[in-house]
């Protein structure tokens, strides 16, 4: 279904997708780091200094005019985390040339952009701009506020704080606000160095495009010494039962927010995957499932009520919006359908129209050069590789029984309520 060829060139994976399926060709350049606390920040701040200038272009001003040049070419990046992985990424986007009326080198010249970009920043003295760096601290300490502001936002981060407190995952990818300060320019391009000498490195090309003439590119521009490679640590963590949390926190809100932290015990890398895909949609993943029937429509205690997987570091999370009053009932009725897909109560048509979800959900995601890059770097972070059309079988050939092994599997670990700064009728006391 789809066809991605993968080379090393030195320390850069290449995966190139030829296909005419899109009028844009893409490139995406994503850097993969162990999430740490004494790096995140400076990770988190790294590509937005990047993209605000180059040696040529040394100014967002001077960089955009360019990038209009080039037929309106677009620049995006972004941070992530999967599993305890902190990953960078910077994409292009640019006319397919084929279409324009003269024939323009528009991928050739983004090649050398995104290379500009990542080997020639715009520097003072040997170090990053002061000016560019105070602005882009200014505009994260924003980002990072925006999550406090946004309680939906803030109630999962909150939940994935408790429930992984002492590992890696409980760190945002956007850093730590107390840690902004202190990054300097000349501290920035340290680890900046470090990056491109560390991480590892991988490389998506997409679109009308040959493998000869990407590799070609690729070697003439981005030429890195080899590193050793890294020892892939585990990100699954695995708690004795028993230790169930209930993290009660006021603050002056209208709407609670009740938000479950689960621990799935399946990852992306186990033969389970494929049912753990099926259970979270059967259980709170699409708007046929068990919370958004039985917590919002049936019973009308939430305003919202769903759930997420967290694949590569075996984690469910059921975020559901509440009357503060509702808290206890809400609980019970989250409760009674995580019971009931443990004793397989549902239904072969909840089975089948999960099923059919999955399958357009995947089959629009593949419809956009972003999504299909985002499947595809599934397998490098995970040592697993699952092929497109093996996704779609394995979704086909999940059974009933399979779901059920799946959700024996799951156990509850912490329980988040945000509530307002009334006393909750049996007198919990908050954080």
């Amino acid at each position: 279904m789809v066809d991605e060829k993968v080379t090393a060139v030195g320390p850069v994976r290449v995966h190139t997708i030829s296909t005419d399926k899109y009028k844009t060709n893409t490139i995406v350049w994503k850097m993969k780091a162990p999430l740490a606390k004494e790096t995140v920040t400076l990770r988190a701040l790294l590509p937005y200094v990047l993209q605000s200038g180059t040696a040529d272009y040394p100014s967002v001003k001077a960089l955009r005019t360019y990038l209009d040049e080039l037929y309106g070419a677009t620049l995006n990046v972004d941070l992530t985390k999967k599993g305890e992985h902190h990953i960078m990424t910077i994409r292009i986007d640019v006319a397919n040339e084929r279409f324009l009326p003269e024939q323009t080198p528009l991928l050739a010249k983004a090649f050398q952009f995104l290379a500009d970009l990542l080997f020639r920043p715009a520097l003072d003295g040997g170090r990053f701009v002061t000016d560019i760096v105070e602005q882009e601290k200014r505009a994260l300490r924003q980002r990072i506020q925006a999550v406090y502001d946004d309680k939906m936002r803030y109630a999962n981060m909150r939940l994935v704080e408790e429930m992984c407190k002492g590992e890696p995952y409980a760190l945002s990818p956007n850093g730590e606000l107390e840690d902004v300060d202190g990054i300097t320019a000349e501290g920035l391009y340290r680890y900046y160095e470090r990056a491109l000498a560390e991480d590892e490195l991988d490389l998506y090309v997409i679109g009308d495009v040959a493998e000869e003439a990407v590799l070609h590119a690729v070697k003439q521009r981005f030429s890195l010494p080899d590193r050793p490679k890294r020892e892939r640590a585990s990100s699954v963590s695995v708690k004795p039962q028993g230790e169930v949390r209930e993290v009660i926190e006021r603050q002056d809100v209208k709407q609670g927010k009740l938000n479950i932290g689960y621990r799935t015990n399946v990852t992306y890398e186990d033969d389970d995957y494929y049912a753990l895909q099926m259970f979270n949609g059967i259980f709170g993943g699409f708007s046929h499932s068990k919370l958004f029937i039985n917590v919002r429509e049936k019973a009308s205690l939430a305003y919202y009520a769903a759930s997420r997987l967290e694949s590569h570091k075996g984690l469910l999370m059921v975020m559901s919006g509440i009357e503060p009053a509702n808290y206890e009932k809400a609980r019970r009725i989250i409760d009674e359908q995580m019971q009931a897909m443990k004793n397989g109560d549902f239904t072969d048509e909840e089975m089948a129209q999960t099923k059919a979800v999955i399958r357009n959900q995947l089959l629009e995601t593949l419809d956009t050069p972003r999504g299909l890059v985002e499947v595809l770097y599934h397998n490098v972070v995970s040592t697993r590789k699952r092929p497109i059309d093996e996704w779609m079988a394995g979704t086909d050939q999940v059974t009933r029984e399979d779901v059920v092994r799946v959700a024996d599997k799951v156990e509850l670990d912490t329980v988040y309520f945000l509530t307002g700064m009334e006393a909750t009728k049996d007198g919990k006391t908050g954080v």
